[in-house]
């Protein structure tokens, strides 16, 4: 199980665009499908969109749709998460982790395995 490091949140007004990143340290990012996941407390997470080793997409979410896009470098062991066209309600802590294969199925790793997640917050 990999421990990826999620960064690239922040204050955004709607409309605006960010790009997070998922990055690992070790080696095997590149072995696996990753998922995207948010939360805010109280709330449970929901998984936004994943990439598969092959680098195909698989939306979690309509509300994201034509908006969010997902993309992987494997030389630099990361995912990239670009959000275009933010929404208010796409405010969350978004994490991200790595399934358990090179598929999209949505696993959700266990506590002790997620990062920190990255800030995103869409105001005026």
């Amino acid at each position: 199980q990999l421990r990826p490091v999620e960064s690239g949140g922040g204050l955004v007004q709607p409309g605006g665009s960010l790009r997070l990143s998922c990055a690992s340290s070790g080696f095997g990012m590149e072995l696996y499908a990753i998922n995207w996941f948010r939360q805010v407390p109280g709330k449970e997470r929901e998984g936004v969109l994943c990439i598969s080793t092959g680098s195909d997409t698989t939306y979690y979410s309509d509300s994201v749709k034509g908006r969010f896009t997902i993309s992987r470098d494997s030389a630099k062991n990361t995912v990239y998460l670009q959000m275009n066209n933010l929404k208010p309600e796409d405010t969350d802590v978004y994490y991200c982790a790595d399934d358990i294969g090179e598929d999209c199925t949505g696993y959700i790793p266990p506590v002790g395995f997620w990062g920190q997640g990255t800030r995103v917050t869409v105001s005026s």
